[in-house]
């Protein structure tokens, strides 16, 4: 549901904001013409997207499609930008997210029944995947975390700029203290052993950011209002990464359905 709900936010930031917003694309090639209707389109598509996890109808092709279209869009064109810029520059966050967004969609996927078919064999072998996607999404939600953790020290100022004032103890500790915890819980989702327990606390604490920074700040600029559907969107992810994994080893599988 908080994935759902993010896709549904992100849909009309792509009305408001005339750009593909999910995964926070690079912008739109200067001098191709079609920028409204591309991100018009594509915003009813990540908003449908919503919407098929909230109904848990087509949500499995729903998914997939989503997470293709936002890998070619936004992963694949963010490549080259991170090529050129400094060691950890806001480039690499971008593209961390879009790529999160990715493996986000490929694990949502993986909790929804599988497409059905007269052979189990062909294209749907791999598109009703479980485990693996539900293990890509989390992989993918961790190297990002590993990378804003590092960032959380590189640019301690800025992460001190938007914890609120009347949050309690020193801001510059608390800047470290969360890039310490990203990096642990990034760490952590990258090896099955401690995939469920950082995926749980990992998605918590995400969530409590919601409240406590994104929330406040959604308003008060174009990026602030694109950062509280995608902290939604990962405490989310990290939550039906931890849950689903924990399913895995109680029966050995990912049960059919959300």
């Amino acid at each position: 549901m908080f994935f759902a709900i993010a896709l549904l936010g992100f849909g009309v930031e792509h009305f408001v904001f005339q750009e593909f917003i999910t995964g926070r694309a690079p912008g739109w090639p200067s001098g191709l013409a079609g920028k409204m209707l591309w991100a018009d389109a594509s915003g009813i598509c990540v908003a449908l997207t919503g919407v098929a996890i909230v109904a848990r109808r087509w949500g499995r092709q729903a998914t997939l499609c989503l997470g293709l279209v936002v890998f070619v869009w936004a992963v694949l064109r963010h490549l080259p930008i991170v090529a050129g810029d400094a060691f950890l520059g806001g480039s690499w966050t971008r593209a961390g997210k879009a790529l999160t967004m990715v493996g986000g969609s490929f694990a949502m996927a993986g909790t929804f029944a599988p497409i059905p078919g007269e052979s189990a064999g062909g294209w749907r072998r791999y598109a009703n995947a479980t485990e693996p996607f539900v293990r890509f999404g989390g992989i993918c939600l961790g190297c990002f975390l590993i990378i804003a953790g590092l960032q959380h020290f590189k640019f301690t100022s800025l992460v001190v700029s938007l914890i609120p004032s009347w949050f309690p103890g020193d801001a510059t500790w608390w800047a470290r203290f969360a890039g310490v915890a990203l990096i642990a819980g990034g760490v952590g989702l990258l090896f099955r052993r401690s995939a469920v327990l950082a995926g749980l606390m990992t998605g918590s604490m995400i969530f409590s950011w919601f409240w406590i920074v994104h929330l406040p700040r959604m308003f008060t600029s174009v990026s602030d209002g694109i950062a509280v559907f995608e902290a939604l969107a990962f405490s989310g992810i990290a939550l039906v990464v931890a849950g689903a994994l924990s399913k895995v080893r109680q029966s050995g599988q990912v049960p059919t359905g959300n």
